[in-house]
């Protein structure tokens, strides 16, 4: 049985990044191949003495992706009892205008000036990201924070459960995460940012994390979103999702949310599931 990762998205979000990324982590990686081809692909790699176990296809690069061709194609892979994932890179309108204006490049659909190709690529693709695996939104990522996220999404997971859980810690003046299944506000905590010895540090910090956790209140927050995981997880794993992505959210995203997160991310773990812990706003 193969594996396959399906790297699609908006022009300009990542998925030459990903691309290389999945890259050095031994995936073959096959660039906008045509939707026609790949039963063949799929055919040549489930040959017995087959070395190709995990194939990366980048679609829609030269920006010729048709949803409607790659949708039946995911059905028959699994069908064929291939494991197959579709990663979805996404980032708000704005920045990927602003990435295409940076780097003077061309967008595929270009004919129609920068501004009107994202919002027609964002509709025609957006049957794609509700079918997707796992959405990444690499507006506040740079190239090694991607390359990290895909790491922690795609690496060796040999012997592992199935479900995949990321916990993500956020600042709610920046704005909401695109990429979460389950959103958690921690606001209701006292906020250390106006101790001012503890303003400079991090919800990583021992001194931040013990004001944060020795309060009742967190306590019983964690007790209550991992009892609710607890009922949840199980029920997503049977109707086949892989990942899930709860994010935490206090006012700047460096202090409560981080702690919370760290603290949930290590209970999760205990309870022998796969968990990686992302704090999208501790450096701003």
């Amino acid at each position: 049985m193969a594996e396959f990762c399906f790297v699609t998205g908006l022009s300009g979000a990542g998925r030459s990044t990903a691309a290389a990324a999945l890259e050095d982590m031994g995936w073959f990686v096959i660039d906008n191949l045509p939707a026609s081809l790949i039963a063949k692909v799929a055919e040549l790699v489930g040959q017995p003495g087959s070395e190709t176990e995990k194939v990366a296809l980048v679609m829609g690069r030269d920006g010729s992706e048709r949803p409607a061709e790659i949708i039946p194609i995911l059905s028959a892979l699994r069908a064929g009892r291939h494991r197959v994932r579709l990663l979805f890179l996404d980032a708000p309108d704005d920045v990927l205008i602003r990435r295409f204006e940076g780097t003077r490049r061309r967008h595929p659909l270009a004919a129609q000036g920068v501004e009107a190709s994202v919002s027609d690529e964002r509709q025609r693709l957006e049957v794609l990201r509700t079918v997707a695996d796992v959405v990444v939104d690499t507006g506040d990522l740079n190239s090694n924070q991607l390359r990290q996220r895909i790491l922690e999404l795609f690496g060796d997971d040999e012997g592992r459960g199935a479900m995949q859980i990321s916990v993500t810690s956020f600042g709610y003046k920046f704005g909401l995460p695109l990429d979460v299944d389950l959103v958690f506000d921690c606001r209701f905590l006292p906020n250390p940012y106006w101790d001012e010895e503890l303003r400079p540090l991090s919800g990583q910090d021992s001194a931040v994390r013990d004001f944060v956790l020795s309060q009742d209140a967190a306590s019983d927050f964690l007790d209550r979103v991992g009892a609710l995981l607890e009922f949840l997880i199980p029920a997503y794993e049977k109707e086949g999702k892989s990942y899930l992505t709860v994010a935490l959210g206090c006012t700047g995203g460096r202090h409560r949310s981080v702690a919370l997160s760290e603290a949930l991310s290590a209970r999760l773990v205990a309870s022998g599931l796969r968990v990686n812990s992302f704090h999208r706003d501790i450096d701003r």
